[in-house]
C-alpha cells in the first residue's frame, strides 16, 4: 500500500502542525495570522490585505457553500496559504461555481487541512505573528524534514521588509464601472452620477468600491503612488485612504498625500489607510500582538455612546498616545484590546 500522503505548517519557532495535504501542490510561505470569522473564506482568500500571510481559519468547517467568481474581493487570491480543521469535499450551494479545494488549485494556492487549528490559534495568541512554511509531501515527514523547514521558515522576509503595497495596487488610474450585482442597485443614486470619490489604491477590496457606487458616487481609483496633483486632476469631492498590506511607516509617499489633504477635503481611511491619515496627522503606529481579523471586533462610539460589530483585517494600529491633542480627538475604540 502507497504511503498516505501528508502536509506540514512548521513554524519558524520549531513548532510543527502536520496534517492533510489541500489545495495546489506547491509550497507556501509567509506570516501565519488567524481569522475568526464563521463564512467568507473565499473573500478572505482574495483580500489584498493578506498578501504575504498565510491565514488560519478558527471556525473548523470551511468550504461547505464553495466558491464563486462574484464573492471575490479582487481579481486573484492574495494570501500565501489556507490552514483549515475541515474542508467540505462536497459544497452545497445554489450558486457555487466550484469547491473549495478546486478553487485553491486553480489559483495555485497551497492549503492544510485536518489539523488543530485551536492550537495554532492559542499558539499565535501566545506568541505572535509567526513565519512559517507549508509544504507537501508524498509520505511521512519526520523529524529530520521537519528540522529543515524550521531552518527554511526562519529565512522566510518579515511582513514589514515586503513593498506588498506596489505589489497589490493598481499602476494606473481608472473610473471603477464594474456593474452592480441587482441586490446593490437599490442606492439613492445607484446611477453613478453623484459625487466624484477619489479612491487611492493601497490594496483595495472591490466591496469597498461597491459600496460607493452604491451610494450613488463616481468612483475614480489612483494607484498607489498618487499625489495631491492626481487627486485633484480627478476632480474629486472627497477622498478614501484603502484598507491594504504591510506597514504605514515605511508608506512615505501615502503618508505626505494624506498631510496634503488634511482640511482640503472630506478624507477617510480603511485599515492601513486609517493608519496613514493617522501618521499624517502627527501620530504614530505600532504592530499588534496578532492582528484584528475577524468579523466579530465590537467597536464603541464615544460620541453615540453605542457598540459595532466590525469586520477588521489590520496588523498596525494608530498609537493612542501620540495623537496630538486639540485638533484630533480618539472617537472609537475596540472593545477587545482597547486600540484606535
Amino acid at each position: 500500500m502507497p504511503a498516505k500522503a501528508q502536509a506540514a505548517l512548521v513554524l519558524e519557532d520549531g513548532r510543527a502542525f502536520v496534517g492533510a495535504p489541500l489545495g495546489a501542490d506547491v509550497a507556501g510561505e509567509g506570516e501565519v495570522v488567524f481569522n475568526t470569522a464563521m463564512t467568507g473564506y473565499q473573500e478572505v482568500l482574495t483580500d489584498p490585505s493578506y498578501a504575504g500571510q498565510m491565514v488560519c481559519m478558527t471556525y473548523p468547517l470551511q468550504g461547505n457553500y464553495g466558491v464563486r467568481d462574484a464573492d471575490a474581493e479582487s481579481a486573484r487570491p492574495w494570501a500565501r496559504a489556507l490552514i483549515v480543521r475541515w474542508a467540505c469535499p462536497a459544497p452545497s450551494h445554489h450558486s457555487s461555481e466550484a469547491s473549495l479545494d478546486e478553487y485553491l488549485r486553480r489559483w495555485n494556492v497551497p492549503a492544510i487541512a485536518e489539523i488543530d487549528t485551536r492550537a495554532l490559534t492559542r499558539h499565535i495568541r501566545t506568541h505572535g505573528a509567526l513565519r512559517a512554511v507549508l509544504v507537501h509531501e508524498a509520505g511521512p515527514i519526520g523529524a529530520a524534514r521537519l528540522a529543515e523547514l524550521t531552518a527554511s521558515a526562519r529565512r522566510v522576509t518579515p511582513l514589514g521588509e515586503q513593498d506588498l503595497v506596489a505589489e497589490t495596487s493598481r499602476t494606473q488610474r481608472e473610473e471603477w464601472l464594474e456593474p452592480l450585482p441587482p441586490e446593490l442597485r437599490t442606492g439613492p443614486r445607484a446611477d453613478g452620477r453623484g459625487l466624484v470619490i477619489a479612491v487611492v489604491d493601497y490594496g483595495v477590496k472591490a466591496n469597498i468600491l461597491r459600496s460607493l457606487r452604491e451610494r450613488g458616487c463616481r468612483v475614480v481609483v489612483l494607484p498607489h503612488t498618487a499625489t495631491w496633483a492626481d487627486v485633484q486632476a480627478a476632480g474629486a469631492d472627497g477622498l478614501v485612504l484603502s484598507n491594504g498590506p504591510g506597514d504605514p511607516a515605511v508608506l512615505e509617499g501615502p503618508v505626505e498625500l494624506a498631510r496634503r489633504a488634511l482640511g482640503q477635503m472630506p478624507m477617510f481611511g480603511i485599515c492601513l489607510g486609517h493608519q496613514i491619515l493617522g501618521r499624517a496627522a502627527g501620530a504614530t503606529t505600532s504592530r499588534l500582538p496578532y492582528g484584528h481579523h475577524g468579523a466579530n471586533h465590537p467597536v464603541k462610539d464615544f460620541d453615540t455612546g453605542r457598540v459595532h460589530i466590525t469586520s477588521q483585517n489590520h496588523e498596525f494600529q494608530v498609537d493612542a498616545a501620540s495623537i496630538p491633542h486639540g485638533d484630533f480627538y480618539v472617537s472609537q475604540r475596540n472593545l477587545n484590546d482597547g486600540s484606535v
